[in-house]
């Protein structure tokens, strides 16, 4: 099933596939979403989730079709520009991917220092996004200390401390319990209420449709089956 195209998108896919040796992981997806959207990308393991979010995140290259961020085409973006782009994403991995040897301050600063930004401005900022996942008291802490939640507050903030236009979140509640299942979500929709287009990818539509108000793409086998407005 193919999304009607709509010229004021963020983002834009037009007949999109992804193959993996002779394997096709996304097959002919075209889609819109706009600016502020709250997506939820629902469909069963191996559907296609991680993958349409990594070709968005710039992880994985399209084997066919285009995909324009905000009118820029991607296949047509010199490599010296993609650092560039990324900046405007924010992505919240499953397995949470912060570095065990540097502390949770450190994880989440790594992202404005490798911005240029000015000591003082990262000081302030990460402990602001830190005081907001709840994560403040432990910003000395080494990761393998953490529990999940604990870890996934901590990925969130580092998702979130440069201010990206757009979120990504791969999985964010898989491994949690339904306490901090509910926490991260949270978190991700505050964001979303500051502007923050925000891209959930996850099996769990319950918890999502018990709290969120947005779009459910459903993917099975790579490709769009159904689209439903979650109320």
């Amino acid at each position: 099933m193919n999304e009607t195209q709509n010229k004021n998108s963020i983002i834009r896919l037009f007949n999109v596939s992804k193959r993996f040796g002779g394997k096709l992981a996304l097959k002919d997806i075209t889609l819109d979403i706009e600016q502020g959207e709250f997506i939820f990308i629902s469909g069963p393991s191996g559907a296609g989730k991680s993958t349409l979010l990594k070709i968005l995140y710039l992880a994985e290259k399209v084997s066919e079709g285009q995909i324009l961020i905000d009118g820029m085409n991607l296949a047509r973006i010199s490599s010296s520009k993609l650092p560039l782009l990324r900046r405007r994403f924010g992505m919240v991995f499953q397995d949470f991917k912060l570095i065990p040897t540097r502390t949770v301050y450190e994880n989440v600063a790594l992202v404005l220092e490798a911005a240029g930004e000015k000591p003082a401005y990262i000081k302030k900022k990460v402990m602001q996004v830190l005081r907001t996942t709840g994560m403040e008291k432990k910003f000395k802490a080494l990761p393998p200390t953490l529990s999940g939640g604990e870890q996934q507050r901590v990925a969130v903030a580092r998702a979130v401390v440069g201010e990206p236009s757009i979120i990504l979140a791969d999985e964010p509640t898989g491994s949690l319990d339904s306490k901090s299942a509910q926490a991260v979500l949270d978190f991700l929709m505050e964001y979303h209420k500051n502007g923050a287009t925000v891209l959930i990818a996850s099996h769990n539509l319950h918890l999502l449709e018990s709290t969120v108000r947005g779009r459910n793409i459903e993917i099975s086998d790579g490709t769009i089956n159904r689209t439903a407005t979650m109320l």
